[in-house]
């Protein structure tokens, strides 16, 4: 089993954000896999889907950005998940607007929901599924930028970038994570 874990703010004041490209990714997968109906564990709104032969959880978490190993975490104990088997999907202030990244462990690099996914796991060797949002430009604080609205030259690359991600996940549960990372861990643009 995978559970693909998008991370993002609850409430309708957060969708549309650069912060809740994670969500997005999540809710694409929905789509494209046909995932059941929704249901809710304590700290996630999640689906269950399948693809080729193997289980796949879709979890948004209900907690807010900085507090969403709480949501990983309950998931982790309640599908007794193994490390490899967490895919967390996020935002990333150190990529351009429209690149991706699959990797398996490392730091936060400041992102406060990846560090409270490791902090509430006590491990960073989980998978990460990074989305990049490029930097706010001049003295824009980087917890304001994430929290707006991506400018319009942005919407294409993101959403170009949501559907490589969705592609990205399939080739991870498919093929395995060394095979992902090759295929779409390369720079493309729209």
């Amino acid at each position: 089993m995978y559970a693909i874990v998008g991370l993002g703010n609850p409430g309708k004041e957060y969708t549309g954000t650069r912060h809740n490209l994670g969500f997005r990714v999540v809710e694409a997968l929905s789509r494209r896999l046909a995932a059941g109906k929704p249901f809710y564990h304590e700290w996630s709104i999640c689906a269950a889907a399948a693809y080729e032969g193997n289980n796949i959880l879709l979890a948004r978490p209900l907690t807010f950005m900085n507090r969403s190993g709480k949501a990983v975490a309950e998931l982790a104990g309640r599908y007794s998940l193994q490390q490899d088997e967490i895919v967390v999907v996020h935002d990333d202030l150190d990529l351009p607007p429209g690149l991706i990244r699959l990797r398996r462990g490392g730091g936060s690099a400041g992102h406060r929901g990846v560090q409270s996914v490791i902090d509430l796991l006590g491990t960073p060797d989980f998978i990460r599924l990074r989305i990049g949002i490029g930097k706010p430009a001049g003295d824009v604080d980087g917890a304001d930028y994430v929290l707006e609205p991506p400018a319009q030259d942005e919407q294409e690359p993101l959403q170009a970038a949501v559907e490589r991600a969705v592609e990205a996940v399939l080739a991870l549960v498919s093929g395995g994570l060394d095979a992902a990372m090759n295929k779409y861990n390369r720079a493309v643009f729209p």
